[in-house]
C-alpha cells in the first residue's frame, strides 16, 4: 500500500480513532513485502466483530475446542467463537498431548486450533450454499488466545502472523512472564513490566498492519490477583512495588483492581478491548475497573471472562445469573465468554453417556439418539445425519458436476442414512426420482432440503437443471442428448 493512503486511513478511519501507533506508514509499507497477500477469513472476521460490537449490546461467546464445536454454536445462534488456550493446552495442541495452561504447548498450537475450526466453518458453509440454504452467517469471527505472546515482542508479531493467516478476528495478549505463564485461576503468576507488555501490543499491531488486516487487538492485564514482578525497570509500576524480593529475585507488588486499573489504563491506547482477569465474579469490582478506564477512555471496549474457574452458584442466585451478563454490558464490557465451555461440554457429555451405556447398554444411546431426533425436530441441529452433516452430500455434488451427471457410486443414494433417518417420502424420491414437496433440484443429481431438517434426495429421476446447461441426472442427461440429435 502506498505509505501516504495508509496514512489517511490511520486519520480519516473511524476504525483507527482511539488507536496509537508509535511507528508511521512509511515503516509498515518497507514491511509488507513486494506482494500483499489477501487474507479474507480475517478482514471479514475482524470487520464483522467490530461491527457487533457496535451493534449489539454485548457479544458472548462459548471456547471451542474442535470444529464441529464451532459449527453447533453458530447453527444455535451464536455470533462469534473463542479460541482459548487453555482448552488448546488440555486437549488440541500440536504436541498431541494433554497438559495444564501453564505455556508448555506448542506456540502454533492456537493459531492451528483457529485454522481447524475455520475449515470447519468453511465447509459447512459450502454444504449450506450447494443445497442453497444461504440464510445463516456461518463465519463468526474468531477471538483467540495470544497468551503471553511465548517471548518477547518479535514472538508477538509472529504469533500475531500466525492468527491472521488462521483467519482469526481478534487476538488478546496479557501482561503475564512468558516463562512463569499461568492460568489466570492459578497461583504463582508473574508480571512483566508494564512497559514489556505495550510492547507486545505494538508488536501485534504492527503485524496486523504489516498483514493489511485490521485485526483487533485485547489487552488482558493479571495484576488484580499476580503479586509478582520480573523487574523494576519501568518507572510507571514503582507505585505497587512493596521492595520485596523472592528467592527467585522476583519483586513482589501489591495486586489488586488498582494494580489492574493503571495498566488497564497503560494498555489502552494499544488495544481495541481491554480485559482484566478476576477471582470473582464481582460486578462490584467490575463496575469499579469499568469506571477506572472509561473515565480516561470513554470509547473502549472491555471484555469479561465469565470463567470456568467460577463457582457460579454459589456466587449468585438464579436472578441474579439471569441478569449477570446485561448488567456487565451495562458498564462497558461488550464482549463477554465462557472460555472454558467447550472442553467442559464435551467430557461431560461423554462422560454422562458411557455411564449410562456401561449400565443400560443400546437403550442408553438410543435415548441420545433421540434427543438428536427432537433437537433437529424443534430447532434444526443437523448432525444427528452425520453423513449429510459431514459433507457428502457436498461431495456427490461435486461427482456429479464431474461426470456430467452419470456418476453411479454417488455416496448418500441407497445409504443407510438414507434409508433409515428420513421419512417415506424422501426415500421414495431417492429411488424413484421425485422430489418431496419443500425441495428443489439443484442442478447436481440432488433434489435438496429448504430447511426443514430433511435428508437430501439423490434421485434418479429427470430432476430440472438451474444453471449447468444440461440434466444433470441419469434419464436427464440422456433426454437431453436425444433432444440435442434430434
Amino acid at each position: 500500500m502506498n505509505p501516504v493512503k495508509l496514512k489517511e486511513d490511520w486519520q480519516r478511519n473511524p476504525r483507527w480513532k482511539d488507536v496509537v501507533r508509535p511507528y508511521d506508514a512509511a515503516e509498515v509499507c518497507r514491511l509488507q513485502g513486494s506482494v500483499q497477500i489477501e487474507h479474507t477469513l480475517a478482514r471479514l472476521g475482524a470487520e464483522r466483530l467490530w461491527s457487533l460490537l457496535h451493534s449489539e449490546s454485548y457479544v458472548n461467546a462459548l471456547g471451542a475446542m474442535t470444529g464441529n464445536q464451532a459449527v453447533q454454536q453458530v447453527k444455535a445462534g451464536l455470533k462469534a467463537i473463542y479460541v482459548s488456550g487453555w482448552q488448546a493446552a488440555a486437549d488440541a495442541n500440536e504436541a498431541g498431548t494433554m497438559y495444564p495452561d501453564l505455556n508448555l504447548y506448542p506456540s502454533d498450537s492456537v493459531p492451528k486450533l483457529a485454522a481447524r475450526l475455520n475449515q470447519a466453518l468453511v465447509r459447512v458453509d459450502q454444504i449450506a450454499h450447494e443445497q442453497g440454504q444461504n440464510g445463516l452467517h456461518w463465519f463468526a469471527p474468531l477471538v483467540a488466545d495470544g497468551d503471553t505472546g511465548f517471548g518477547g515482542p518479535l514472538n508477538s508479531f509472529e504469533l500475531m502472523k500466525a492468527m491472521i493467516e488462521a483467519g482469526v478476528a481478534c487476538v488478546h495478549f496479557e501482561d503475564q512472564s512468558s516463562s512463569a505463564k499461568k492460568c489466570g485461576h492459578l497461583g504463582g503468576k508473574v508480571l512483566v513490566p508494564t512497559k514489556d507488555a505495550v510492547q507486545r501490543l505494538i508488536a501485534a499491531r504492527l503485524a496486523a498492519d504489516v498483514a493489511g488486516v485490521p485485526t483487533l487487538i485485547m489487552a488482558r492485564t493479571d495484576a488484580e490477583s499476580a503479586g509478582l514482578l520480573t523487574s523494576d525497570a519501568d518507572p510507571y509500576d514503582h507505585e505497587f512495588m512493596t521492595g520485596e524480593r523472592t528467592e527467585e529475585g522476583l519483586y513482589v507488588i501489591r495486586k489488586g483492581l488498582a494494580a489492574a486499573i493503571a495498566r488497564g489504563l497503560a494498555y489502552a491506547p494499544y488495544a481495541d478491548l481491554i480485559w482484566c482477569e478476576t477471582s470473582t465474579p464481582d460486578l462490584k469490582d467490575a463496575r469499579e475497573f469499568a469506571e477506572g478506564v472509561l473515565k480516561h477512555y470513554p470509547g473502549k471496549f472491555l471484555a469479561y471472562n465469565c470463567s470456568p474457574s467460577f463457582n457460579w452458584r454459589k456466587h449468585l442466585d438464579e436472578p441474579s445469573l439471569a441478569q449477570f451478563q446485561q448488567e456487565l454490558a451495562a458498564m462497558g464490557y461488550k464482549f463477554q465468554f465462557v472460555t472454558l465451555a467447550g472442553f467442559h461440554a464435551l467430557n461431560l457429555s461423554m462422560f454422562d453417556l458411557a455411564r449410562a451405556y456401561k449400565e443400560n447398554g443400546m437403550a442408553a444411546y438410543s435415548r441420545l439418539q433421540e434427543k438428536e431426533f427432537g433437537r433437529e425436530r424443534d430447532f434444526g441441529y443437523e448432525a444427528v445425519k452425520h453423513q449429510r452433516f459431514a459433507g457428502t452430500g457436498y461431495f456427490d455434488a461435486v461427482q456429479q458436476t464431474i461426470t456430467g451427471g452419470m456418476a453411479s457410486t454417488l455416496a448418500l443414494r441407497d445409504s443407510t442414512e438414507s434409508e433409515q433417518f428420513c421419512g417415506e417420502n424422501e426415500r421414495g424420491g431417492a429411488k424413484s426420482g421425485t422430489t418431496k414437496p419443500n425441495g428443489k433440484a439443484n442442478g447436481n443429481g440432488h433434489v435438496v432440503d429448504s430447511g426443514n431438517g430433511h435428508c437430501d434426495s439423490h434421485g434418479n429421476g429427470d430432476g430440472h437443471s438451474h444453471g449447468n446447461g444440461h440434466q444433470v441426472t441419469r434419464l436427464g442427461h440422456m433426454l437431453a442428448r436425444e433432444s440435442e440429435q434430434a
